[in-house]
């Protein structure tokens, strides 16, 4: 047979690998291994950094004392720690068209009842007002979560 890639022949196992049999390549950190020794390493490369020291950026990232970056005002960033109000407000008017952000951004950080095109409503807390969407947190019946829309799907909100 015409090998590309011969292999020395020599004492030992098959294709000039070691015996298993053989003390070559015995580790006492793992026993019965065919690992080489790392010394005093108990990973290869050392690659994990022991327990409790952090290395490189935190995750998720820190934000500068202002808060995070996009204009965010306020120091509450989180979800509220009390559900919205017991009632459903009456509706007040109904959009043709979409949701200016400037109004709805007077409802940042406040609890805010919003209408949708499709006819779902729901009390959202929002935290983000951009230039087509909005973002907070918003009453499931029975906890705050995270969520997003676009301003054109909102047909009309009041803020609480």
């Amino acid at each position: 047979m015409n090998n590309q890639f011969p292999f020395p022949q020599g004492p030992g196992g098959p294709q000039g690998f070691p015996p298993i049999e053989g003390q070559q390549f015995r580790n006492p950190q793992f026993p019965g291994s065919m690992m080489p020794p790392f010394g005093n390493q108990q990973f290869p490369g050392n690659i994990f950094p022991p327990f409790g020291q952090q290395q490189g950026p935190s995750f998720p990232p820190s934000f500068p004392p202002g808060g995070p970056p996009g204009g965010q005002q306020g120091g509450q960033q989180g979800a509220p720690t009390s559900p919205p109000p017991s009632f459903v407000p009456q509706r007040q008017s109904v959009g043709v068209f979409a949701v200016d952000p400037g109004s709805i951004r007077g409802c940042l950080f406040r609890n805010t009842y919003v209408w949708l095109n499709n006819g779902n409503s729901f009390w959202l807390y929002p935290t983000f007002v951009g230039r087509r969407s909005v973002s907070g947190f918003r009453w499931n019946g029975f906890m705050w979560t995270f969520y997003g829309t676009d301003l054109e799907r909102i047909s009309s909100f009041q803020c609480f």
